[in-house]
């Protein structure tokens, strides 16, 4: 609703648009409204000279010379606000006269050229007629007499030289004066088009607005889209979010009850390994302690053999009998208290599936999404009622909108415009012609002095005989003397006439370019336009006062012009914002408080949810109280780090073989080493299963202790946090619910957001972007004011100008050189005997 108003006034305001490149790239995680639809325009507000620019920068050159003073911004503003010139004795005013003097001080380069110029203009005919007068007494060379002198030859070569350079450089003022005449009568003719680009921009612009139009209120559809989507997957989103923030104390509380549950089996499957382990041990000692008594019993015997009480057996028999006591078991298990009552109470407490009552309460906090689901579908279609009235508001209120009205108001004016440029454009072109014809009669008549003083010159230097005397000159000499005399004569003629247009082009085209286009190429002339009470001595801003009717608004010229050129939006480039404020009618609540007020009314009851029952805590409780804590673990640890035996019985068996080898050959040796077989086979067969048996009762031990480390603590801790959590479901998750939904409720908002965002910036930026303002301003002055005009005008004036200056020294050598060609009356004689006195 709000980007429609703007946008009429945008229209109210005839605002034109330029080409739009896109600038809208929303970052990743956004909306994408995409780019508001733009076409091509073909104006380009750039003007390329070609070669001729050299003469143009040149012209410049001149022109910083005569006149190298920055552009009087002060002195302007002081001259427009004083309104010189109102009252007879406006002038005589002090600060009027200082004003006067600064102001020739600024033009003194201007005026002393334009004074030489009308002493050229009044002085070259006056002198050419007294010339004239003087000639026909026979004076001033008029005298068909000429002297002989000694050095005739080289004068007559150095004023046929001087004559000839100051031709050719007036051959080239000539030139430059005709290339810039044809120069402007091109572009002239080519500006048809120029104009009529402008024209078909415009219209473009007309026929693309209501598209651009269209297109920003129809992007409402996918922020509606996005809101409705996220609307319809209110589980997974607000029930997620909802279910993320309790899961920080229910999944640990859950987690924790599910670990004490694998505790309880891991308990369970101990207890069983230390009854089996027990048993194994306690059975396996005794029949071990039998074999070792009997191995004891038969070493004995053996030792008591008469062969030991040889001389060389009789130390080894010794140490062998004296080792007999260390084959004895060293750990004793018969002791150790059984665990049959702990083992009866935890299967006790396994009788009820702990771990599946952990599970159901996951279920049943998974379940929160879907219970937020169930509880919103009223509430939710509310939401989406009030989304497609927003919709619908926004579409009806842009058909209720005059813009295609106010749209064919200004096609109809700008095709009358356009039809009245069509209409007048041949007589533009037709004075162009009577422009042209008049510079080419102007430069014409440069060329036909130069015609004479050309001829002069080849017929004088080819019918130049240096043995004919004066008086006895051929006719083509003769006839190049005449010619130089009519080219002297023309020249006097000609000369004020083209003085006259130089002077009054120069002062015009060189003002103008000193005063309108170097100011405004660098900015400096819309600075001067925004001086306060300038134009307007009641209004300090003057386009504000037009615009706004209200002139203290800040808004110049030069800002506008600025942002036209960057290609702003004319919202932002006019500061639009001071006659419709489009903040206030893009305020988001305008769109959001209807959503907002029902999603706040969205409640969701988790009471259902049962994360552990009373009977999965009782049995906690159960497994607490079980038992495990009283067992003696010091008792059975003591045992288990014993070894089996008081001597490891594969080393007795090798070193009794290594002392049976140590005796002579013969039966006593062979019975030794068969007793340390024997000894070997046990070890193999009984020690190494009760080893075995002892590590699994190790393990099992360990794991108990460290279970029954301060159960009852670690059991309440688990029932205290599930607890705590089933409190917060019950208590405080409603807190936890207007917190996510709020978040929720920002969520959706914040599509609106964008999209209220990304209007504004397309408005600021996209939707009537001023830069073709700026290309018919650049297109007005620029190109058609100073490129075409101004400085087509001042390289004409420059170029005749040069011509006409390089007269004074044409007609001087010219007179002079004429008298070598002309056929004199008489000429000078000589006596030959004066000469040899």
């Amino acid at each position: 609703m709000a980007v429609e108003l703007c946008l009429l006034l945008l229209l109210f305001c005839g605002s034109t648009i330029s080409e739009v490149q896109p600038i809208y790239k929303p970052p990743p995680g956004t909306l994408d409204f995409g780019f508001v639809p733009s076409k091509t325009y073909d104006t380009g507000a750039y003007h390329e000279p070609g070669s001729i620019g050299i003469l143009f920068k040149i012209v410049h050159a001149f022109l910083y010379l005569v006149q190298p003073n920055s552009f009087p911004q002060d002195l302007i503003r002081k001259v427009a606000q004083q309104q010189l010139g109102k009252t007879q004795g406006d002038y005589q005013k002090p600060e009027n006269v200082v004003l006067t003097l600064q102001a020739i001080y600024y033009e003194i380069g201007f005026i002393v050229s334009a004074a030489l110029g009308l002493l050229f203009i009044l002085l070259l005919p006056l002198v050419g007629l007294c010339f004239c007068m003087c000639r026909c007494c026979d004076n001033c060379g008029g005298e068909m007499h000429q002297r002989q002198k000694k050095n005739a030859d080289c004068q007559r070569s150095c004023f046929a030289t001087f004559l000839f350079v100051a031709s050719l450089i007036i051959s080239v003022g000539v030139l430059c004066a005709y290339a810039a005449n044809q120069h402007l009568t091109n572009q002239v003719r080519g500006a048809k088009k120029l104009v009529n680009s402008n024209f078909k921009d415009l219209k473009i612009f007309l026929n693309d607005t209501p598209a651009q139009i269209d297109y920003l209120v129809s992007q409402y559809n996918t922020a509606k889209d996005k809101a409705l989507s996220d609307l319809n997957n209110v589980g997974p989103v607000l029930g997620t979010r909802v279910q993320e923030q309790l899961g920080k104390e229910v999944r640990p509380a859950l987690d924790a009850a599910l670990t004490m549950a694998g505790a309880i089996r891991e308990t369970k499957e101990a207890l069983e390994n230390v009854s089996v382990s027990v048993e194994v041990l306690q059975e396996g000692t005794e029949r071990l302690h039998a074999n070792l008594t009997d191995v004891k019993t038969h070493l004995s015997n053996t030792l008591n053999d008469s062969a030991c009480n040889a001389a060389q057996a009789a130390s080894t028999c010794n140490i062998i009998r004296n080792s007999l006591s260390q084959l004895n078991i060293n750990a004793n298990f018969s002791g150790l208290p059984g665990v049959s009552s702990q083992l009866a109470k935890v299967n006790d407490v396994l009788k009820i599936d702990l771990s599946s009552l952990v599970q159901k309460g996951y279920a049943a906090f998974n379940d929160t999404p879907d219970l937020v689901v169930n509880q919103t579908r009223n509430i939710l279609s509310d939401i989406k009622s009030v989304l497609e009235s927003i919709g619908s508001n926004i579409t009806t209120f842009t058909k209720a909108l005059p813009v295609q009205k106010i749209l064919d108001d200004l096609m109809v004016y700008l095709t009358q415009s356009e039809a009245y440029v069509q209409d007048y454009f041949p007589l533009v072109e037709q004075y162009d012609f009577y422009r042209w014809l008049g510079c080419l009669i102007l430069c014409c008549m440069v060329v036909l002095i130069l015609v004479f003083y050309y001829l002069g010159l080849l017929c004088g230097t080819c019918g130049y005989d240096k043995h004919a005397s004066p008086t006895t000159r051929g006719c083509i000499s003769n006839t190049g003397g005449n010619f130089l005399m009519a080219g002297v004569g023309f020249s006097f003629l000609f000369s004020w006439v083209l003085m006259t247009v130089v002077v009054l082009t120069f002062v015009t085209g060189g003002n103008v370019e000193k005063l309108v286009c170097e100011p405004f190429e660098d900015k400096n002339l819309f600075k001067v336009l925004d001086t306060p009470y300038l134009l307007n001595q009641q209004w300090k801003n003057y386009l504000a006062g037009i615009l706004f009717k209200n002139p203290n608004v800040n808004l110049t010229f030069e800002k506008v012009y600025s942002d036209c050129k960057e290609n702003k939006g004319i919202y932002t480039s006019l500061h639009l914002e001071y006659l419709f404020n489009i903040n206030e009618f893009l305020n988001i609540s305008m769109y959001t408080e209807d959503v907002a007020l029902k999603i706040e009314h969205i409640q969701i009851n988790l009471s259902k949810i049962i994360l552990l029952d009373e009977i999965g805590k009782e049995n906690l409780l159960n497994f607490s109280s079980s038992g495990i804590d009283g067992i003696d673990f010091s008792a059975y640890l003591t045992e288990i780090n014993k070894s089996v035996t008081k001597v490891d019985l594969l080393s007795f068996a090798n070193d009794l073989e290594a002392r049976a080898d140590q005796l002579p050959k013969g039966a006593l040796e062979n019975a030794l080493k068969g007793h340390a077989n024997s000894i070997r086979m046990i070890h193999n067969q009984q020690v190494v299963p009760l080893e075995q048996a002892m590590s699994t009762l190790n393990q099992s031990i360990r794991l108990l202790k460290k279970t029954s480390s301060e159960l009852m603590v670690k059991v309440k801790n688990v029932i205290s946090a599930v607890n705590a959590a089933q409190f917060l479901i019950n208590n405080n998750a409603s807190q936890v619910i207007v917190q996510e939904t709020k978040k929720y409720m920002d969520t959706i908002v914040g599509y609106f957001e964008q999209y209220t965002e990304w209007v504004k910036e397309s408005i600021a930026m996209e939707v009537a972007a001023c830069k073709p303002i700026a290309n018919v301003i650049d297109t007005a002055v620029d190109i058609f004011l100073c490129s075409y005009i101004t400085d087509s005008v001042n390289t004409f004036w420059f170029g005749l100008g040069g011509s006409s200056m390089f007269l004074i020294p044409a007609i001087i050598f010219a007179v002079k050189l004429s008298k070598y060609y002309r056929r004199m009356d008489t000429e000078d004689v000589y006596d030959d005997s004066v000469e040899q006195w």
